[in-house]
């Protein structure tokens, strides 16, 4: 969903508006359950803590690192398509 084409000679964005680009809604979202720790962080300003980044920073290698563990196919850039995984499955077959 945060595939944003562009034209690879302009570098012009090809999604112009936003009637022709997903925006993740409710369904697209899975159930979140905050848990919030009263600890004031050290280093934080005021002893605020980050809320939601963390948890999010591993979630891409992670699944890269399975769409590797599964297919051989190493996507180095986001968002993972099955597009993606097809080139680099064409591309093993045509170097072995």
């Amino acid at each position: 969903m945060e595939d944003i084409p562009v034209d690879p000679e302009s570098g012009a964005p090809l999604t112009l508006n936003l009637d022709s680009f997903k925006i993740p809604n409710l369904v697209d979202i899975p159930p979140i359950e905050p848990v919030l720790i009263e600890h004031p962080d050290p280093v934080g300003p005021y002893g605020a803590k980050a809320l939601g980044e963390p948890p999010l920073v591993p979630v891409a290698a992670a699944i890269a690192n399975a769409v590797y563990d599964a297919t051989g196919v190493r996507i180095r850039d986001l968002p993972i398509t099955a597009e993606k995984v097809l080139r680099g499955l064409q591309h093993q077959r045509r170097v072995a």
